[in-house]
């Protein structure tokens, strides 16, 4: 199993002024550690649940290429975008430029969104559920259309391109890692099925069914399952110890995940929860 750092809370100790030189460490610290992948959600406002709303929030992709440029091979992506808060043709362009930057380690986690409060307090559109649904997979088209080599218009019901022309193209082959977050039966597991490299549903009690519904949309859709990378998401706290940590990630092995993302809970300081991995990654390394 592969473990992931996942940044949901910027309110470290050293408060904004040392933030920067505080993240690079934290990065440079992980990748030697062995984690192989640092995400970022992709919130303008901290979200409930992490801390208030007016804690410390940066932008994801900003953050992602200063991640990049203190890095050498974690891969790194959003955990997960919100679709309707950038236009797919400048998606599918940040995610490439993340990807030629980094020397192929961009990737793109994506969703449906649901921050309305953010979306509507910053100005941002937020159409309703079953319209984001669509538009999120007009995204996901638009996206592989841009990641190959076809540059022809695309014509959909709410995004209209004229030329997908997208130089340079991504160095991933044969596109950039495409995740879709999210656990919906009907439609989030259906596009996974259909367009994605990887699934991430929370580490609940229904994950395990959750990955039985996918199984059927790829026997629907002819998608062989076991090509899909299943991936999870788990929160850690102080109390968290080694043993704790490892009774979840075996747990979470046995259902058929092969990637955890991990998030620090109420952690100030990014270096212990990257200890609390660092710890566990001989035990849960594939033999």
């Amino acid at each position: 199993m592969e473990l992931g750092l996942h940044i949901a809370d910027f309110t470290w100790t050293g408060g904004a002024p040392r933030l920067g030189a505080d993240l690079a460490r934290a990065a440079r610290e992980a990748e030697a550690a062995g984690i192989a992948r640092l995400t970022v959600m992709d919130h303008l406002w901290q979200i409930t649940g992490v801390g208030p709303t007016e804690h410390e929030m940066l932008e994801a992709y900003t953050t992602l290429g200063f991640l990049a440029a203190h890095t050498e091979r974690v891969l790194l992506h959003t955990l997960v975008t919100g679709v309707v808060y950038r236009e797919p043709g400048l998606l599918a362009k940040q995610i490439t430029t993340l990807d030629v930057l980094s020397g192929g380690r961009g990737g793109l986690g994506i969703g449906a969104a649901w921050f309305e409060g953010e979306a509507k307090g910053l100005g941002l559109p937020f159409p309703p559920t079953a319209e984001r649904f669509e538009r999120l997979e007009e995204t996901l088209q638009i996206c592989l259309q841009m990641w190959g080599d076809d540059e022809s218009p695309y014509e959909g019901k709410h995004y209209r391109l004229e030329r997908t022309l997208n130089v340079p193209a991504p160095l991933s082959s044969p596109h950039p890692y495409l995740l879709i977050g999210g656990a919906g039966e009907r439609k989030t597991l259906r596009m996974v099925a259909q367009y994605a490299d990887a699934c991430n549903i929370f580490g609940g009690p229904e994950a395990g069914h959750k990955l039985d519904v996918l199984r059927e949309h790829c026997q629907t859709l002819g998608r062989d399952y076991d090509s899909i990378e299943k991936t999870t998401l788990l929160t850690v706290n102080p109390s968290t110890t080694r043993e704790d940590l490892l009774t979840q990630l075996n747990a979470m092995r046995a259902l058929g995940f092969t990637v955890t993302y991990i998030f620090g809970s109420e952690i100030t300081d990014p270096r212990i929860t990257i200890d609390l991995l660092a710890s566990v990654l001989p035990d849960i390394a594939e033999d």
